[in-house]
């Protein structure tokens, strides 16, 4: 049985921690368990959730996998349970409002599915013993595509903004802001650090250490009433945002700024009486 240090949860964390890894000891398909996230790194607070790693036989892991909400069930009522379509992670929440993650990895190729550091709960075979889990981070043309489309991709929303406006449907326009707010959002984590892995549909997540917000100093009046006069004046600070960023970035990274575009949407705008 696998020495486990004495870790300072939660109470009800605790005791899901304790029953998953007398789950893991007595799984014959669970290797290796062990504890990530804020625990590990030692940041945990109050609101922390709970980040918990199997390594699963090579054999054994289609069927684990296929049973995987039944072995969940081993340490609470289960209120929610999605993998978002990731077969390597599945999302839970429990009755007692324990939350967290809980990822799987095969013996033969495990080290994908963590970062940083991590505590070991159970080690049968001690493959654990000196693991380093490092970062996939984002390839450069990965990350210059998704640049790309952000770039352009602002102004085919800007037309959805200025659509909605005109016919005075309100709401919708209220979505198109915050799209283009999103992508403002995107290009700062960009220029902060163009490895930035979470860049992409959540642009918000985990923001504050992401980014030093006053970055975003900019962005703050932009969250506006629904009222037309308010939401056209935040839209210019958005695209003044936005052209601050996607200019420079564009010339970085060796990009074609959409400048013909930009005029065809800055002529719709003075339609209206709005100018860039």
């Amino acid at each position: 049985m696998t020495e486990v240090p004495e870790l300072k949860l939660l109470q009800n964390h605790q005791v899901v921690v304790d029953r998953f890894i007398n789950a893991c000891e007595f799984d014959d398909r669970i290797v290796a368990a062990f504890l990530g996230g804020s625990y590990a790194r030692g940041t945990a607070d109050e609101h922390s959730d709970l980040d918990l790693y199997l390594v699963i036989a090579d054999n054994a892991f289609d069927n684990f996998i296929s049973n995987r909400d039944a072995f969940l069930r081993l340490f609470g009522e289960p209120v929610f349970i999605e993998n978002f379509d990731n077969p390597k992670t599945v999302c839970y929440i429990y009755a007692d409002g324990t939350e967290g993650e809980l990822w799987f990895g095969p013996t033969s190729s495990f080290t994908h599915i963590h970062s940083g550091p991590y505590i070991v709960l159970v080690d049968k075979k001690n493959i654990l013993a000196g693991v380093e889990f490092s970062a996939d981070k984002p390839g450069h043309a990965e990350q210059t595509e998704k640049l790309r489309q952000f770039i352009n991709w602002f102004w085919h929303d800007l037309s959805h903004f200025i659509t909605a406006m005109n016919r005075s449907q309100l709401w919708w326009a209220y979505g198109q802001l915050e799209v283009l707010r999103q992508y403002c959002i995107n290009l700062a984590r960009l220029q902060h650090n163009f490895s930035d892995p979470e860049v992409g549909e959540e642009p918000y997540f985990k923001i504050e250490k992401a980014i030093p917000v006053e970055y975003l100093s900019p962005l703050a009046g932009t969250c506006c009433p629904l009222e037309k006069m308010a939401m056209l004046h935040a839209s210019i600070a958005v695209i003044r945002f936005y052209k601050k960023l996607a200019t420079s970035l564009a010339q970085a990274y060796g990009l074609e700024y959409p400048e013909i575009l930009e005029r065809v949407m800055a002529h719709r705008l003075e339609k209206m009486n709005v100018y860039l």
